[in-house]
């Protein structure tokens, strides 16, 4: 069997990879009976230099690889008919501008399987770079704290080389008494908790978080359970919400007339209501200054996330009152970041947390016979056609 890393390929270059040159050489080592092969690039955050020095093969030429590994998307005219590619699709969710990358992939009788789609026998997700995007959307969070206050200056996260200088450059700067709530017990959730709990701030109850008043930054993690209430009034627990949200509707407005910064690190499920509404941003006790939408679903559950933006530009403003993007500089403007890719800005620390989970979760199904099913499940096409599983994409295929 023979690997192949792929050059990435899209823009603006993101400068991850799958396998580290490290865990090429584990992977090599567990598993003699595979050859690697690493497509040069020259933005990736491990230069050629780094996996030739490990023994591993750098080329150009990649048309014998049988299973191809890449982070983002792969431009049509790039792919390979015939090959299995694991990448990032941004098609399960029928997001229109990939439909052409699609119909490609079908044409080309390519078998994809979507690192979004790598999944346990319960639907958990086991491969990501959530973690990675909570860490670096939380420290953006408060970058724009202090641009908009004009209190301090923080770096780009992309100048600095991994999390413990984030935290770090964190620990230096002096913060007001204000009050973060942070959405979000998944990866992204947790991810942005490390940060908030590497620079020692204090964690409180949604209780206390609600009701008393601090002499230092607090932060309050809540689930989903203490934002959506049912329409009913009945307390039916989360998995009641899982099974029915349409029965339910968002008081996250309890949050807003207290919090100062909101960190948006939830997934957040069709169906679900919205969490944060137009007519919470406009009421007149709406506290909210800074808004990280970690999760970034434009036009989506955060009404203040009205684009995404990017690594070179993260910051905006949103006029709650008028519903549209200012200068963040305006003075009745709440901050948004709203970065899509944050893990790029850390690409070593996310490569290397990628590059781990890959080998723990996905590269033993290689060689064991997918006893647990985890290529079978993640598998969205194959022979031109989607599979039972990714059936429900087909009206999406077809342009529909």
């Amino acid at each position: 069997m023979v690997f192949g890393i792929v050059k990435e390929r899209k823009s603006p270059p993101d400068r991850r990879v799958v396998f580290t040159p490290e865990e090429l050489v584990r992977l090599q080592q567990a598993h003699p009976e595979v050859r690697i092969k690493v497509e040069s690039s020259d933005i990736r955050v491990f230069p050629d230099e780094a996996y030739r020095t490990l023994g591993l093969e750098v080329t150009t030429d990649m048309q014998d690889c049988e299973v191809l590994f890449g982070v983002k998307e792969i431009p049509v005219d790039a792919l390979l008919p015939g090959k299995k590619y694991f990448f990032f699709s941004h098609t399960i969710k029928k997001q229109p501008y990939n439909r052409a990358l699609l119909q490609a992939i079908l044409a080309k009788k390519i078998e994809l399987y979507d690192h979004e789609t790598i999944v346990d026998a319960q639907n958990k997700r086991l491969i990501g770079f959530g973690r990675y995007a909570g860490i670096v959307g939380a420290y953006n969070g408060f970058r724009g704290f202090g641009i908009k206050y004009e209190l301090f200056t923080l770096p780009k996260a992309e100048t600095l080389q991994s999390k413990d200088d984030l935290i770090a450059r964190l620990k230096r700067i002096l913060l007001p008494n204000i009050k973060i709530v942070l959405t979000g017990k998944g990866k992204v959730g947790m991810g942005a908790k490390e940060i908030l709990d590497g620079m020692k701030m204090k964690s409180v109850s949604v209780e206390d978080f609600l009701t008393k008043t601090y002499t230092e930054p607090v932060y309050t993690h809540i689930d989903v359970m203490d934002y959506n209430v049912r329409l009913d009034g009945q307390n039916l627990g989360k998995s009641d919400f899982y099974a029915h949200p349409e029965a339910y509707t968002s008081h996250f407005e309890r949050f807003t007339k207290v919090a100062d910064v909101f960190m948006a690190g939830h997934f957040h499920a069709n169906g679900s209501p919205d969490i944060l509404t137009q007519a919470m941003l406009q009421a007149p006790d709406c506290k909210l200054k800074v808004v990280a939408d970690i999760s970034c679903d434009v036009n989506g559950p955060i009404a203040c996330t009205t684009r995404a933006t990017t690594i070179a530009d993260p910051f905006m403003g949103y006029l709650p009152r008028e519903h549209r993007e200012v200068p963040y500089t305006h003075p009745g403007a709440i901050m948004v970041m709203s970065v899509d890719n944050l893990p790029c800005e850390l690409p070593k620390d996310a490569s290397e947390g990628f590059g781990e989970m890959f080998m723990e979760h996905v590269v033993p199904a290689f060689f064991n016979g997918d006893k647990d099913g985890i290529l079978q499940r993640a598998k969205m096409t194959e022979n031109g056609q989607l599979t039972p599983r990714f059936a429900y994409l087909q009206d999406y295929v077809d342009g529909h």
